[in-house]
Order: structure tokens, then sequence, then C-alpha cells
């Protein structure tokens, strides 16, 4: 592997409802389009546990809990994001139903909104990847193949897996509120190559730059679901008696994921941290991947997130002068 690195930094981010989020080295900003045609940009207040306790840093570990902190405070965001840039409904006539969740819930009805939709979210996802391709499996080598793919149990719900992430994130693409994050998403990854190449932080530059980045959240999820194949037929084959009662085996997988996203994470770090021929052939299939979960960005989505990089950078959102007041002596 090449020793020459890439000017590799401590930035990453997200894309939001009409917005982006971007953790930088001076601190985690978030900038939004809203309705009003504005940019608002505030600085967000969060430090990892990695930076308080050693032990949380050590490798592999230290990518579980990287996961599950960006997605805490990028599901926080979202909600946020999602509530400020709603266009006002106030002159929209109330429904009952509306009506009764305003009065018992009031301020909290996002909240309570949001949470119901992350347990539906975590049951979908637990259905759609562990217990589904497990069922398939069975189904087809105990009902219509009598056991000749028995050895291949891994592989098969693997490919079911890659499947059903593909299927999935294409058809969600096609809606219209998904696609315009994808574009945010789109100028998240151009901005973070043209900060990266070393570039000024300018429309034209960034508009240049490519959409798909090597340590995006997509290539870790794809790359997650590659390594669950692998370990998981290793493990397969050492203890084939696991693998006999349905139950039983979606439990040892779910108690390997913490060992896969770790390494997942330290892959991901690497490919970006190491751009050569190696690191680019097995980031392939993730960096495919973007070319559905990312979309050309405009102008006007460009312009947010470089507000969006330039408070992370400096740890500080940038000040502009007041309406009429840019021509005053």
């Amino acid at each position: 592997m090449s020793k020459k690195k890439c000017n590799y930094v401590a930035v990453g981010g997200q894309a939001l409802m009409e917005g982006i989020m971007m953790r930088g080295p001076k601190g985690t900003a978030m900038s939004l389009r809203l309705p009003d045609g504005t940019i608002e940009t505030q600085m967000k207040d969060f430090t990892s546990i990695r930076k308080k306790y050693k032990f949380f840093n050590i490798p592999i570990l230290r990518g579980v809990v990287s996961f599950v902190e960006s997605m805490i405070q990028g599901y926080k965001l979202l909600m946020e994001s999602a509530e400020k840039t709603s266009f006002d409904m106030d002159d929209e006539p109330e429904s009952k139903l509306d009506k009764w969740i305003t009065d018992h819930f009031g301020p909290k009805m996002m909240a309570v909104i949001g949470g119901i939709s992350a347990v539906l979210g975590v049951g979908l996802a637990f259905l759609l990847f562990m217990w589904m391709p497990s069922f398939v499996f069975d189904l087809v080598n105990d009902k219509l193949v009598n056991g000749a793919i028995s050895d291949f149990r891994a592989i098969f719900e693997g490919l079911i897996r890659v499947f059903i992430f593909v299927v999935y994130m294409a058809l969600v693409a096609r809606m219209k509120e998904i696609h315009r994050v994808y574009m945010y998403h789109g100028a998240e990854h151009k901005t973070i190559f043209c900060f990266e190449h070393g570039k000024e932080l300018t429309v034209e530059n960034i508009r240049e730059e490519k959409r798909c980045h090597p340590r995006c959240g997509t290539s870790f999820i794809f790359v997650t679901i590659l390594l669950s194949i692998l370990i998981s037929s290793i493990v397969a084959v050492a203890f084939p008696a696991l693998t006999e009662i349905r139950a039983l085996w979606i439990a040892v997988k779910l108690l390997m994921m913490p060992v896969i996203m770790g390494i997942g994470f330290e892959f991901i770090q690497l490919a970006g941290k190491y751009p050569n021929k190696l690191t680019r052939f097995l980031s392939a299939p993730g960096l495919l991947m973007q070319r559905i979960t990312t979309a050309e960005p405009d102008d006007a989505i460009i312009e947010v997130a470089i507000e969006a990089m330039k408070a992370a950078l400096s740890g500080e959102v940038e000040k502009k002068p007041e309406e009429g007041t840019e021509n005053a002596e």
C-alpha cells in the first residue's frame, strides 16, 4: 500500500432536509435553506465520547461508537431541519386529527412523531435485512431445492440483503423530497472534495468536483453488508449447527454486527486516507451505490454546503452585513 497520503482531515457531513450538517476540526455546523430563501447557519454543541475517553477510540470499537453517535446526532438534526424548513401552514384548515395531536402533545408533537418513526424504522430494517433473508433461504432451500444449497446459507442471505438494499434505495430516490436530500448529499461530497484538494470554496470550484466520496455513509453500509457475507460464511462453515435454527442464526448475526461495523469503519477511514489502486478497487461497490444516493446539486444547494463547511472549519458562523448596509460609507 502506498504510504503517500492525500490531504486527509477530519471533515464529514450529512444531508438534511433543505440543508447540510458538516463536522470539522472546529466543531459541527448546520446550514439550512429556509422557506424565505435565506441561509441559516448554527454551530451545534457536540463532543464525541471518543475524545473524552481514550478507551472508546481503540480500533474496531471506535467504529461502533461513531456509528451510534452519528445515528443519534444525525436523527436529531434531520428532525430539526424538517421542522425549520417546512412551509408555514397556518392558513391551512386544521383537521380533527391534527387538532387532537396538537392538544395532547403541543410543542412535543414532532418529537413524538419522530420517536414513533424511529421505532418503525428499526423494525423495518430488522425485518428486511435480518428476518427476510433467512426466511427466503429456508423457503428456497427446504421447499424448492431439497437442501441442495445448505452450505451456502450466508452467501445466499448476503446476496438477498444486497438486492433489497439496492432496490430500496433506488425506489426511495424516486421520491421528490428524497431526491432533494440526495442533491444536498452530492453537494456535501463535492464541497469536502474541494476542501481536500486545497481549492477555494466557491460554487464554480465545487461544481467541478466528483459527487461520490470513499468515506460516505452509503459506502460504509455497503461495505458492512459485504463484510457480513464474508464473516457469516466463515462462522457458518466453522459452526454449522448455528444455522439450523433460524432464530438462533439471526441472533448470532446480530451479535456479530458490532464487529462487522467496526471493521467496516476502519476500512472506510483507510480508503479515504490512502487513495490507491487497492483501496479504490475495494471501494468501487460503495461508490457505485452513491450513484443512487447522491444527485448533482444546483448552485443554491452548493451555497448552503459552503456555509456549513466554512462554519465547521472556523468554529463560528460568518456574520453577514444587514440588508441595506453593504453600500454604506
